[in-house]
């Protein structure tokens, strides 16, 4: 069951991904940060439609563009309870669930710890999975509503994926997330990591998708060893200005 995925830059920092499965030609948004950059990418894609939203959280950045994609497309729009709070939607998923796009399954984990209702997406069958502001390439999202223990916890689930599983972060934060991650670890192999994704960025070239083994290795926050190590270390990338 393949699928594909197209990835764009949405306003400041936001990716915004479109997912097609092949054997039916259903399609999908995984958020909706920019509903026109979102229907740009459609035209250009040749995919000729959009069947599905699947929100990550409620924030705005994640949500503002469903009403107009909505009315644009006549798509379903799926994601947590708490998408209400700033956004239509359709249909109300949890933790545990299964969705279906086309003939992909989609598992759907609860992720609290950047918001309470955080949900991630992922695909078994074809190690891809779609995670918000969990994760980050060598960084995680900030706790603007959940525990440090909740954060951890959910880290702790995603990095019990497969090694190879492909996973698509929703912002491009890796080039100060690789230099708060060197002065943590100074390891060589995380210095040539960070040279890599800056070069990257340098060439304007996007650092997602990673993989969950690159962040096993890399990310200091999948390497903390429990919460309250975890905890010191976003407390101190909250305040870090590199």
């Amino acid at each position: 069951m393949p699928l594909d995925v197209r990835l764009f830059p949405c306003l400041s920092d936001n990716y915004g991904f479109l997912v097609r499965d092949q054997v039916t030609g259903a399609v999908a948004a995984v958020d909706t940060p920019d509903a026109d950059a979102i229907l740009a990418d459609l035209a250009a894609s040749d995919w000729g439609r959009l069947d599905l939203i699947l929100n990550t959280h409620w924030h705005p950045d994640h949500t503002q563009g469903n009403a107009a994609l909505k009315a644009a497309t006549g798509c379903e729009i799926a994601g947590p309870e708490e998408v209400r709070r700033a956004a239509p939607l359709d249909r109300v998923l949890r933790g545990g669930d299964l969705v279906s796009l086309g003939e992909t399954v989609l598992e759907v984990s609860d992720a609290p710890g950047h918001t309470l209702g955080h949900l991630v997406y992922r695909s078994p069958a074809d190690r891809q999975a779609f995670v918000g502001d969990v994760l980050f390439v060598m960084g995680c999202g900030r706790l603007f509503e959940g525990s440090p223990e909740q954060m951890w916890s959910s880290l702790r689930m995603l990095a019990a994926w497969p090694e190879d599983t492909v996973v698509w972060c929703a912002h491009e934060y890796t080039a100060s997330n690789a230099r708060f991650a060197l002065t943590v670890d100074d390891r060589p192999e995380t210095q040539a990591r960070v040279a890599g994704v800056l070069a990257m960025r340098e060439r304007g070239e996007p650092t997602v998708p990673t993989t969950i083994g690159a962040e096993q290795a890399f990310n200091p926050f999948l390497r903390a060893p429990d919460a309250a190590a975890f905890a010191a270390l976003r407390a101190a990338k909250d305040g870090f200005s590199g």
